[in-house]
């Protein structure tokens, strides 16, 4: 009987390690950043922004904040576009379980 007892607490102190370990760490990626007026600082609201691979697409708040969440870890090329300015492209590293700030200063067309 003690036998039996000593087999069921080692199980479970193993199951009690392993169910610790596996999937505590994050396995995706959030890249943020501001979008800006290249001359003033000023940030600039309602901005296209495009991320390579994937596609996604998203708009800058009226404060200039763009995100994208829950990304592979890998390089992207973000691109900004805004009526009025020249586009502008930014590449960045993506890592697993960070958060990347990228921001984005656009100027204006002449």
């Amino acid at each position: 009987m003690k036998k039996i007892l000593l087999i069921i607490g080692c199980i479970l102190i193993i199951s009690l390690f392993n169910g610790c370990s596996s999937g505590d760490y994050k396995t995706f990626a959030t890249l943020y950043g501001i979008v800006s007026d290249n001359n003033t600082g000023d940030p600039i609201g309602v901005a296209t922004v495009v991320l390579s691979p994937g596609g996604k697409t998203t708009v800058s708040g009226s404060d200039g904040r763009y995100e994208f969440e829950n990304l592979d870890a890998q390089q992207y090329k973000i691109s900004v576009q805004k009526a009025g300015y020249q586009t502008n492209y930014k590449t960045v590293t993506a890592v697993a379980g960070e958060s990347v700030q990228a921001d984005i200063p656009l100027t204006r067309n002449n």
